[in-house]
C-alpha cells in the first residue's frame, strides 16, 4: 500500500506492525518505526488520514493456515480497522487480503466484512485482482476491497500491465541465474 500510493503523492501519517522483526525490517525500508499492536492504540492516538489501507491478517482465511475465521483471533483484527474506521472517518477504506476470504465460511465471512463497511455508512466494491496483471513477476491473486463514503469505486476503470516474469527483472548483469524450463 505504502509504496504504491507513496507513487501517486500520497504520504503514510501512521503505521501499525505488531511482530518486532517485521518492525525491524519495515524501520529498515522506510526510515520509521511501526507502531505496535493496532488492539493497543487507542483510535484518538491515530492522526485524521483520508486514505486508510490495511491488510488484515489473511492466515485465518487462507486455505494455507486452518481457516477459523473470526474463531482464530488474528481474523478479528478488521474489527480494529472498524473501530479506527468510525472514529476517523476517512475518505477511503482500502483493505487487502487473500482470494479465499471471497469464499471462506461459504462466503459469510466476506458479507460480514462488507456488512460491517455498510454499517459504518460505506460504499464498497470488490474484485480479486492478480498482481501479475500489474507488472508484478508474481501470480498472487488477493481480494481488493474499497469503501468510499460517496460512491462506489469502479474496477472496470483499473488498468493493468503487460506481465512480467523473473527473467525481466533480475539483475543478469551482477549474477548468473540458473532458469529451471
Amino acid at each position: 500500500f505504502r509504496i504504491a500510493l507513496q507513487e501517486e503523492g500520497g504520504e503514510c501519517v501512521f503505521s501499525s506492525e505488531f511482530n518486532p522483526h517485521a518492525q525491524r525490517v519495515y524501520e529498515q525500508n522506510y526510515g520509521e518505526y511501526p507502531y505496535g499492536d493496532i488492539k493497543g492504540i487507542a483510535s484518538e492516538c491515530i492522526p485524521d488520514h483520508d486514505v486508510l489501507t490495511a491488510g488484515f491478517p489473511c492466515q485465518p482465511f487462507s486455505i494455507s493456515g486452518k481457516m477459523k475465521g473470526f474463531e482464530d483471533t488474528r481474523g478479528t483484527l478488521i474489527y480494529e480497522v472498524f473501530r479506527i474506521v468510525k472514529v476517523k472517518r476517512p475518505k477511503v477504506v482500502f483493505l487487502e487480503n487473500v482470494k479465499q476470504l471471497v469464499y471462506h465460511d461459504k462466503g459469510n465471512t466476506l458479507k460480514t466484512i462488507l456488512a460491517g463497511l455498510s454499517a459504518l455508512g460505506y460504499l464498497y466494491s470488490w474484485k480479486v485482482l492478480n498482481a501479475s496483471d500489474f507488472g508484478v513477476p508474481q501470480n498472487r491473486e488477493r481480494i481488493i476491497i474499497i469503501a468510499s463514503k460517496e460512491r462506489i469505486f469502479d474496477f472496470s476503470k483499473v488498468s493493468t500491465r503487460p506481465r512480467k516474469t523473473i527473467r525481466d527483472v533480475a539483475d543478469n548483469d551482477e549474477t548468473k541465474f540458473e532458469y529451471l524450463d
